[in-house]
């Protein structure tokens, strides 16, 4: 199948080359463009891409904001990649709490942009061990988190052993290796708790730990 891709960046030159990336793979496509957030509010609702890549600084309306109107639908038209030439530890959380899937600097190698796409398009997220650490430790500045929801109830042992592990950051392999279970069954158990907590993507399992108090900074 084909990867549908919006491009959502106020610099058309930025478009112009994520977009001759993107055409040299032959199972991703352009299929819209937007220069500012509200036209990528409108565009991603029409087009109903795989993935919009979007950058956080636009006018009119910023990348943030902009995802965060997207997964106010039900259910959201895309899943979003955000796009910035800023490392800053307040924009990969705003970013990650809106509901972007992933977060790439835009000096990142072509082919780890091209990974990302492919792995987001997949329902995977995508967040590295850096961007872990910084979410982590965002929340080791958060004094007071917001109380377990019920859905946590619904947990089994195993399951909320495997939150704990995503929440650190470790991969599927490093999990498996962790319980002594082999990666499929790794994959089933993320594949539930994901289920069970009503979350997109292990980046979102990272945020819902900590935001509840499920798992802390430092443990």
């Amino acid at each position: 199948m084909t990867i549908r891709v919006l491009l959502a960046d106020d610099q058309q030159m930025i478009r112009a080359g994520l977009r001759l990336i993107i055409s040299a793979e032959p199972d991703i496509q352009v299929v819209g463009e937007a220069g500012d957030g509200f036209g990528a509010v409108t565009a991603a609702r029409r087009l109903r891409p795989d993935v919009t890549l979007m950058d956080i600084r636009m006018p009119r309306l910023d990348g943030i904001q902009a995802t965060q109107r997207l997964f106010a639908d039900t259910p959201p038209p895309t899943r979003v990649i955000v796009l910035t030439t800023f490392d800053i530890d307040s924009y990969v959380y705003e970013a990650l709490r809106a509901g972007a899937s992933g977060f790439l600097l835009k000096n990142a190698p072509p082919e780890d942009l091209v990974h990302a796409i492919r792995v987001v398009a997949s329902g995977a997220g995508l967040l590295d061990p850096a961007v872990t650490r910084r979410v982590i430790e965002e929340f080791a500045r958060t004094p007071a988190p917001l109380p377990p929801p019920p859905q946590v109830a619904s947990l089994t042992a195993r399951e909320l052993e495997v939150l704990h592990l995503v929440a650190r950051g470790l991969s599927n392999a490093e999990i498996a290796a962790r319980l002594y279970v082999s990666e499929a069954t790794v994959k089933t158990h993320v594949a539930r708790m994901l289920t069970k907590l009503a979350l997109r993507d292990r980046v979102q399992a990272v945020v819902y730990a900590y935001e509840h108090g499920l798992i802390r900074a430092g443990n």
